[in-house]
């Protein structure tokens, strides 16, 4: 059985973060997956990666956009089909997101009409920082990319070149901007919930602790947190 691929943004920041993530996907996935981590030391070696990036007052910017990054990946997560080659891939934010569902039934709302499915948030931030006192920016589509299902057969996606990804501005890329409204397709909300910015859903596949998760000063009882801690004491008891 050919595994499932995750694709996964791992900021140094945030490593419990991203071995929480994956550990919960891994212990609950009904088939096997593979893990492939955004290092971005490796995806510049290779040559996938060249944008420039710099830091002022300890927030990290993006050369080409003038604007504020969160994380090394904001701009890397667009590799995922260049990395896949081919079939359906999974991206998600290792570094803040949690799995209470079989990831298998993620992959089994693929459609091969769209070239990338997402969560459609209609978000519209009004605080001006989250996690680790990182910068918070407001751009349309916001958090549609942090989890994406990738087509990465889809000829609509041919139009991400590696030039595209490394020359285009963020908030472009984060906007779709390569593809029309239709090859855009929606998951169901539940798979990218917004810990903290959403009315709490009890039916939550995927929790997305987008303003911080529980290990980060101040967010150590934020809600849902209970849900973090029991799944890195499962994995710490695993070891």
């Amino acid at each position: 059985m050919k595994p499932l691929t995750v694709v996964g943004g791992c900021d140094p920041r945030e490593a419990i973060g991203a071995a929480v993530c994956q550990f919960s996907i891994a212990r609950r996935a009904s088939r096997p997956v593979s893990f492939i981590p955004l290092a971005e030391n490796a995806l510049r070696s290779s040559g996938l990666y060249r944008r420039s990036h710099y830091r002022s007052e300890g927030q990290l910017f993006d050369a080409i956009s003038a604007a504020p990054m969160t994380t090394d990946f904001a701009i890397s997560r667009f590799l995922t089909r260049h990395l896949v080659g081919t079939g359906w891939a999974l991206f998600c934010d290792f570094a803040d997101m949690l799995f209470l569902a079989d990831v298998a039934e993620l992959f089994d709302l693929a459609d091969d009409r769209f070239a990338v499915m997402v969560v459609k948030h209609k978000h519209y931030p009004t605080e001006a920082e989250k996690m680790d006192g990182q910068s918070q920016t407001n751009y349309p589509r916001k958090n549609w990319s942090s989890l994406m299902l990738v087509n990465c057969d889809h000829p609509a996606n041919e139009a991400l070149t590696l030039d595209a990804i490394n020359e285009l501005p963020g908030r472009d890329l984060h906007a779709f901007c390569w593809l029309t409204d239709d090859l855009i397709g929606e998951l169901p909300a539940e798979w990218n919930h917004l810990v903290g910015v959403q009315p709490d859903n009890p039916e939550a596949k995927a929790l997305h602790y987008t303003l911080g998760i529980p290990s980060m000063p101040g967010y150590a009882r934020c809600p849902r947190a209970n849900d973090w801690w029991r799944e890195r004491a499962a994995m710490e008891g695993a070891q």
